[in-house]
């Protein structure tokens, strides 16, 4: 069975248990889900999942942070009178090669108000990005390139060598 199925089914269990449906109790039973099954980790010798997770939970945090200082940089602007843009199409080098990694880092950068990506070079290897506040396009190039992409790499690897 996959462990991550095995999980989730822990934490309904937790759900079941405490009697109370709520986000934050889910997680808490995911949270303790993945201890037990960390604990019971010599029965599953080969699972990937205990690398893999802590990646995963790391990229979260990560692009939660990103989207909400993103956020607070584009609402601050909107509502002071004076505007802090200096709007550029940047091409951001890729190192990300599968598709899934190129579309997962697409859609994230989209995702992040004050960017947009537009459009790749024919052999994938550059991507290029409408960007609101780049008045400094060497800091947002190294940004994305040490943040989001290499969380991206490290997290689809992890996952695809299953």
């Amino acid at each position: 069975m996959n462990l991550l199925v095995l999980n989730l089914c822990l934490a309904f269990v937790w759900v079941l248990l405490t009697g109370t449906l709520t986000l934050l109790n889910l997680i808490i039973g995911f949270g303790i889900g993945y201890f037990v099954l960390l604990m019971l980790r010599n029965v599953f010798p080969r699972a990937r999942y205990f690398r893999t997770m802590p990646y995963l939970i790391e990229f979260l945090f990560y692009f939660a942070w990103e989207l909400l200082l993103a956020n607070l940089r584009v609402a601050g602007d909107v509502l002071t009178p004076r505007h802090r843009m200096h709007p550029r199409v940047l091409a951001i080098p890729l190192d990300v090669k599968t598709d899934a990694g190129i579309t997962l880092l697409a859609n994230l950068i989209t995702l992040t108000p004050g960017s947009v990506s537009l459009d790749f070079s024919s052999d994938r290897t550059v991507m290029y990005l409408h960007v609101m506040y780049a008045s400094d396009p060497e800091l947002v190039r190294r940004t994305i390139k040490e943040g989001l992409e290499r969380r991206v790499i490290r997290l689809l690897r992890g996952i695809e060598r299953r």
